[in-house]
């Protein structure tokens, strides 16, 4: 390998390692609701049914569960691919899978990888935890997996198009339907400036707002006749 050869590949890992993550960007999956809450800067903006574990939750090695706590998109894998493509090892097969598929169960579509950032999920990995696309959409809404997350297709290509690499995703137990509910009844911070200005108006008095008539003398007003 010559030195031209050398530096070119050092860049380019070089340029990959500073790609900026995706930071405003998080998923929720809630376990219990079997749904997924997308967020951008903190305010909702997509939900989705999915299908977690049927073999419940943990980080074992061979336990086939699906990981609680924080995690983050490590790879995202199948750009471009058509809905269906099948993948094995992470790489398309050629094979289109139709959805609902009798007797099929692959990983299709789209791969979001997962990597743990903490100890009850530090496996995730090395185990192939990912979100990712299923043939079997007739599961989605109850746990049917063997560990992952899995959408539908069409709906695993709109969050693969929403999220970057180094997107948080937080897996957890309960329910977040209600705490969902309540963010999106909140006011936002620019209606909440609105209305305290109409408030304010409408407070003005009326002798403030009012034009007052102008004084004629009794003069004025004979000579004016």
């Amino acid at each position: 390998m010559n030195l031209k050869s050398a530096f070119l590949i050092a860049a380019t890992v070089f340029i990959a390692g500073c790609e900026t993550a995706d930071r405003d960007h998080t998923m929720r999956i809630s376990v219990a609701d079997q749904k997924m809450y997308v967020f951008e800067q903190g305010a909702p903006i997509a939900s989705y049914d999915v299908s977690t574990s049927k073999f419940g939750l943990g980080d074992g090695r061979g336990s086939y569960r699906t990981p609680l706590g924080e995690m983050a998109v490590a790879k995202k894998i199948g750009a471009g691919a058509p809905l269906g493509m099948k993948f094995k090892n992470r790489r398309q097969t050629g094979e289109i899978v139709p959805a609902d598929a009798p007797g099929r169960d692959p990983i299709v579509t789209r791969i979001l990888w997962l990597r743990g950032l903490q100890a009850q999920n530090r496996q995730a990995f090395d185990r192939g935890i990912y979100i990712h696309g299923t043939a079997a959409e007739h599961d989605i809404g109850r746990p049917r997996s063997y560990g992952c997350i899995r959408m539908r297709s069409h709906d695993v290509v709109r969050l693969f198009d929403t999220v970057g690499v180094g997107a948080r995703v937080e897996v957890v137990p309960g329910s977040l339907q209600s705490a969902i509910a309540k963010t999106d009844e909140a006011p936002k911070a620019d209606d909440a400036q609105k209305t305290e200005s109409v408030q304010k108006t409408t407070e003005l008095p009326k002798a403030s707002r009012a034009a007052k008539k102008p004084h004629v003398t009794k003069a004025a007003r004979v000579a004016s006749r």
